[in-house]
């Protein structure tokens, strides 16, 4: 699927022909974002972990 945004709007936010962007339907309708809320989540999880085993990986990492 594609989209069209206008020339200005591309240039603004820095997206190029070709960029994955993601859309969330919100309250107010649909927003258009190049960021990943799945990436968001993951890294999220991440961070718990590493901050919950952070001596665990300091270990392993030697």
């Amino acid at each position: 699927m594609s989209a069209t945004l206008p020339k200005e709007m591309a240039e603004r936010f820095h997206i190029a022909a070709g960029d994955k962007v993601y859309a969330v339907e919100t309250d107010l309708g649909i927003l258009i974002t190049p960021y990943d809320p799945d990436f968001d989540e993951a890294i999220s999880v991440y961070r718990r972990g590493a901050r919950k085993y952070r001596n665990a990986l300091r270990e392993l990492s030697k």
